[in-house]
């Protein structure tokens, strides 16, 4: 595991006497992209990149937050609720304390300085990781406590309502409740959840291709609206109580094919097989069949590829190359698409090869130079001493 002392050290030295430290992890999702806001089942790992929050209360009601990533200072008012949003990456911390204010948390002013080594824009959920540090550095200064799935929850509301990304909660609970060594077996209706080992002969490896298509963020939201849809179709075609495309299975879906337009019905079809995958994925790790792994990651990716069109040239590049690599037992796009990263499951000593395998290949077919992170599945949010 990645050390963390000397980021928090730092950061709790600027900030202060009296300062406390927190870290929240980001993620990885290794299958069931699109999933979780169809009340769906996913499988992320929180990763041993970790944004890190140092607070101290203030004698006012201001948070006053600066960003060592983005060399930048925010501050707020907790006592004026309906501050507009300023659409940059404030809105994220902002959203969060509002939202905590609006569950009965009797928050203080605080003093903050953040640093993070999460890549932003990659789909490994840095909004997440920024989310849950600061709701819980947050909570620790005004002396209050929430559960964690509750927690989370607060945080997603921070993201679907103030900064107006319509996200599901897989991203959150996974940066609560990530277990070293271990993936987050979520159902995304319940909540409920358990930890998958991750084999310890494979590493997580992600790549990132280093673009991200200005689209995404409309893109994302037009995706869940395309979801809806069907899920409203095939309610009253069938007369039955579908409130996600979680309540649909494949042969239920064909069988109203007719009545879907070819897009929506594509996305349809991507969610509904993607549970399955996630189940098939989750027993052939219980059983250690790695065979298995990879062609449920081959499969989601060309789903996500053809079907629900969030991918692209440079994420196709990408697990292409994987694909054909010694070691290598899966690869996808993983996240939201539209660029940021694939994440691979490789064999430990076919690391290095296949780190510089698929920095050449890259480099040979876009011109660029991938980011690869060799990473390990990591533990949840924690109030470090």
């Amino acid at each position: 595991m990645r050390s963390d002392a000397d980021p928090g050290r730092r950061l709790r030295e600027r900030v202060g006497a009296g300062a406390v430290l927190v870290r929240a992890p980001g993620r990885v999702n290794l299958i069931g992209e699109h999933t979780d806001y169809n009340d769906g089942f996913v499988l992320p790992a929180a990763i041993d990149r970790f944004t890190w929050m140092a607070a101290a209360a203030r004698d006012d009601r201001k948070v006053v937050l600066h960003s060592e990533s983005v060399g930048e200072t925010v501050t707020f008012d907790l006592d004026e609720p309906s501050a507009p949003r300023r659409r940059n990456w404030s809105d994220y911390p902002h959203g969060v304390a509002r939202m905590l204010l609006e569950a009965g948390v009797a928050l203080r002013g605080a003093q903050m300085r953040m640093a993070s080594d999460v890549p932003i824009g990659s789909g490994l959920s840095s909004s997440a990781a920024l989310e849950v540090s600061v709701a819980r550095a947050l909570l620790a200064v005004a002396g209050a406590d929430l559960p964690l799935e509750r927690l989370a929850l607060v945080c997603q509301r921070a993201e679907n309502e103030f900064v107006g990304t319509r996200s599901g909660i897989m991203d959150q609970m996974a940066s609560c409740f990530g277990r070293e060594g271990e993936a987050l077996f979520l159902d995304c209706r319940s909540l409920a959840h358990r930890g998958i080992a991750v084999p310890g002969h494979l590493k997580l490896v992600i790549c990132n291709c280093l673009v991200k298509h200005e689209l995404a963020t409309g893109e994302y939201n037009r995706r869940r609206a395309e979801c809806e849809e069907g899920v409203r179709i095939l309610a009253a075609a069938t007369g039955r109580d579908i409130r996600a495309l979680r309540d649909v299975d494949a042969a239920e879906l064909a069988a109203h094919r007719d009545r879907l337009s070819d897009v929506v019905y594509r996305r349809c079809r991507h969610v509904v097989l993607e549970n399955r995958r996630v189940l098939e994925f989750v027993a052939a790790l219980d059983r250690n069949d790695v065979a298995a792994t990879g062609r449920l990651m081959a499969e989601s990716h060309a789903s996500l590829r053809d079907d629900y069109e969030v991918s692209c040239r440079e994420l196709d590049v990408l697990v292409e190359i994987a694909a054909s690599s010694p070691g290598v037992h899966g690869a996808r796009m993983t996240g939201g698409g539209f660029g940021g990263c694939t994440v691979n499951l490789v064999e430990v000593e076919a690391v290095d090869a296949f780190r510089h395998r698929v920095a050449a290949g890259y480099r040979r077919q876009t011109g660029r130079t991938p980011e690869i992170l060799v990473c390990e599945a990591a533990d949840g949010v924690q109030v470090l001493a």
